[in-house]
Formats: structure tokens, C-alpha cells, sequence
């Protein structure tokens, strides 16, 4: 597998080269150089296959001789090994549940896939020191699927008071070789400073820096299993599919059009945002204009300038029109994402979380406006407990709590204060 930078399409660099440096020196994202479909054969029997069976296909087809067969074998049974169901709610609409990981979040995914992935290729001495921005789930997601990790330290930078207190704490609270950074500012700045880290020549003689953010490759590649693992729950395939999936920094989305590139038969993506809404006006209008994060009740997608819309843009060689025919984008305020919490626990007796019910709201949006009859599946990225004074507020009623968030509660958290300015960040990196 070689890959290239979205920054420059003729230089190639190892998988192992791209996982563990993270970011091209040249402020790029790095790309497959080809993403081969599979056979058709494979998505007529996929009802075969286990999720384990269909992570190991898609891995194998992406990654060809980059890794062996076995060792990507063991890394995909250590990091794939609870489920993604698919819930209905009524015909048409279903539910892809992705937070049935240690952290609850979709986000464990690519977290543990990308862990594993390092451990197999770090054989250097000297640490490797991940860097890590996080809004919400990644954070704690990756401080799961790190702890402990063998020749690997881990600093997670969230934005001060803009994650909820049990993400915080999932976070803040492992200790060893997790170290969480709390910033005055918000999951922008947060970013900006380990983007900078990475280009900051004096710091990468220090470390060796890398990235288990979804702008590490690494992280894109798992994320794309879980389409084809929903595909695979339909009871009616004859419908076109559609995914609905919440959207901040868009890397659940770009892993989607890697799994169509795959050959998994997708009829349309949307893009469901709240109002930090910069690809769904990109998607109207043809021009792209970030700006800074406002923030919101769904806080993992509360992001001004998505990374991956580089990746996106890349992969549609920068063609508007192009892009607007498969992907097709909302956004939804705050009150809007309350009202849908309460409407589908009022209708369909299902509790959701807010970035859920900004899938929901974007999946019922297209439908109703749609010609033709679709089947929908809406991505439901985290657990409702981990947001569970806006849920219990919303549905008013309690909701139970997963003993592994429970015990968090009682947890001291361990941060350190970073300001947004990069000569802080990188005198304490320094130290």
C-alpha cells in the first residue's frame, strides 16, 4: 500500500510511514494511492460473512502487502471485537448502533484499530508520543484503545467546558501513559496546535510525533468496515441505500466513500451537521469558507474547519458537482436536535443522542424530499448516557447508565491547563 498527500500526489510513502509520522511534512493529508473495489461476489454473499470476516476482507484489500495476512489477522480480532447492530425503527429507517465499545462511541473503532496498527509497526526504542485533538468521543476513545500500550504516550488536547463531564472524564482520569491538555479555546485551536507540532522541525528531533486523530489514515480505514456491516443487517437490499451520518471533521463520512470505492452499493451520503454547517453550504453553493466552531449540544461536531474535507475534495479531484451528486447535506440547531431526541423516543420508544438525532432529522429531511423510495441508515456514534443531562432533560425520564461511565463519576480528573498559544504548547512538549 503506498499512499501520497493530498498536498502533493507524486511523492509515496510506506503504510507504516504514514501511520506513524501521521500528518506529510507538508501540512497534506495522506491517500491510498488506488482503493481497488472487491468482487461483486463478495456484497451478494455479504450475509455470509462475520463482521470480524468482513473487516479482514476489506483490510486485506486496502493495505494488500503492507502487513501479512496473519499479523493483519490478530489486529483486526484485538480491535474489531464488539458488534454494530442495526435497530429499525419503522420501514426505511434504521439505526446503526456504533456505540457498543469500551468508550461507547464509534470512535473506538478506528481508536483500536489504529493502536494496534502502531504497536505492530513501532519497533523503535525512542516513545512514540501521540498527539491527539479531541471535541468529545475521541478523546476518550483513543485513551481506551492507547492505555497501556507498550513504547506509546499519548497527549489528548480538549477544548475547556465544550465536552460533556463524563467525556471529560473518560479522558482525564486513566493516568500512566494518557496525559490530557485542557485548552482555553476551542476544538479548532486545539487542532491548530498539534498540526503545528507536527511541522515544528525542532520538536520532531525531540519526538517522535504522531496523530491518532482522523487525520491519521489509520483511523479511516476501520471506519469503513461498519458500512458494509450495516449493508449486511438489511433485510431489504433492493432499495437504494442511504446513510445519514453526523458530521464534524467528516472522517466518518470520507471512511463511507472509501467503503463505496470498495464496491458497496451506496446510493447517496449525507452529510448532517449542526450549525457549524460548512460543507452542507459548501455542497450548495460550490465555495468552501471555514470559520470558527460555535458551540453546540452534539459537541464532537462542533468543528469550523474539517480536516477531512481535504481527503473529500481529493477524492472527487476538487469537482463540485461531482461531489453534490453523492452527498447531499443539512444542519440543525439546538432546538431542532432536542425536538428530534423527544420525537423519536415519543414514536419509536428509542433513546438517541444528539449527534443521532442530527442524523435522524437529515435522514427524515431527505426522505420526505426524495423521488424515489430509499432505505435508510442513520448513524448513531454515541451512547445517550454519555449526554445524559440533555437526554433525561429532553424525554424526561431517567435513562440507565453503563457501569464502566458510572464509575467515572467518582473519578478525580487529572488535566493540564494549555493556553491556544503554540510557544506554550511547545515549551511544555519540550520539557
Amino acid at each position: 500500500m503506498k499512499l501520497y498527500s493530498t498536498n502533493n500526489p507524486k511523492s509515496f510513502v510506506s503504510l507504516k510511514k504514514a501511520v506513524l509520522k501521521g500528518l506529510p511534512a507538508d501540512n497534506g493529508l495522506f491517500m491510498p494511492e488506488k482503493i481497488e473495489a472487491l468482487p461483486s461476489s463478495f456484497f451478494e454473499n455479504i450475509e455470509q460473512y462475520s463482521f470480524q470476516e468482513i473487516a479482514f476482507q476489506m483490510a486485506t484489500q486496502l493495505v494488500t502487502d503492507s502487513i501479512s495476512k496473519t499479523d493483519l489477522l490478530n489486529i483486526v480480532e484485538e480491535a474489531i471485537n464488539f458488534p454494530a447492530p442495526v435497530v429499525s425503527l419503522k420501514e426505511g429507517v434504521h439505526v446503526l448502533e456504533l456505540f457498543h465499545g469500551p468508550s461507547l462511541a464509534f470512535k473506538d473503532f478506528g481508536a483500536r484499530f489504529t493502536a494496534q496498527l502502531m504497536s505492530h509497526f513501532n519497533t523503535d526504542d525512542k516513545p512514540l508520543r501521540v498527539l491527539v485533538a479531541t471535541s468529545g468521543d475521541t478523546g476518550g476513545a483513543v485513551a481506551a484503545g492507547f492505555y497501556k500500550t507498550p513504547g506509546v504516550e499519548v497527549i489528548i488536547l480538549y477544548p475547556s467546558g465544550k465536552v460533556s463531564l463524563l467525556q471529560e472524564k473518560q479522558l482525564t482520569t486513566l493516568g500512566h501513559n494518557i496525559t490530557a491538555l485542557e485548552v482555553d479555546g476551542t476544538f479548532d485551536d486545539c487542532q491548530a496546535l498539534v498540526k503545528q507540532a507536527f511541522l515544528d522541525e525542532e520538536l520532531n528531533k525531540k519526538h517522535r510525533l504522531t496523530s491518532a486523530n482522523s487525520i491519521n489514515i489509520a483511523r479511516l480505514i476501520p471506519q469503513s468496515f461498519y458500512y458494509v456491516e450495516a449493508y449486511k443487517q438489511l433485510e431489504d437490499k433492493s432499495s437504494p441505500v442511504v446513510f445519514s451520518i453526523p458530521s464534524g471533521n467528516f472522517g466518518n463520512l470520507t471512511a463511507g466513500l472509501f467503503a463505496k470505492k470498495m464496491g458497496l452499493p451506496v446510493f447517496q451520503f449525507i452529510a448532517a451537521t449542526n450549525d457549524n454547517n460548512i460543507v452542507p453550504e459548501y455542497l450548495e453553493s460550490g465555495e468552501y469558507k471555514p470559520r470558527p466552531s460555535v458551540r453546540t449540544l452534539s459537541n464532537a461536531m462542533d468543528v469550523g474547519a474539517p480536516s477531512n474535507f481535504a481527503r473529500m475534495s481529493d477524492l472527487y479531484c476538487s469537482t463540485w458537482n461531482i461531489m453534490k451528486g453523492d452527498i447531499t447535506g443539512y444542519s440543525y440547531n439546538d432546538k431542532q436536535t432536542k425536538l428530534a431526541i423527544k420525537e423519536v423516543h415519543d414514536l419509536y420508544g428509542y433513546t438517541i443522542d444528539p449527534h443521532g438525532a442530527v442524523a435522524y432529522l437529515a435522514l427524515k429531511e431527505y426522505q420526505e424530499n426524495g423521488a424515489k423510495k430509499t432505505n435508510g441508515i442513520l448513524l448513531e456514534t454515541a451512547h445517550p448516557a454519555k449526554f445524559i443531562d440533555t437526554v433525561e432533560e429532553v424525554i424526561g425520564e431517567k435513562i440507565a447508565i453503563p457501569n464502566r461511565l458510572e464509575e467515572l463519576r467518582l473519578k478525580e480528573k487529572e488535566a493540564v491547563q494549555m493556553s491556544t498559544t503554540f510557544s506554550d504548547f511547545k515549551e511544555w512538549l519540550l520539557k
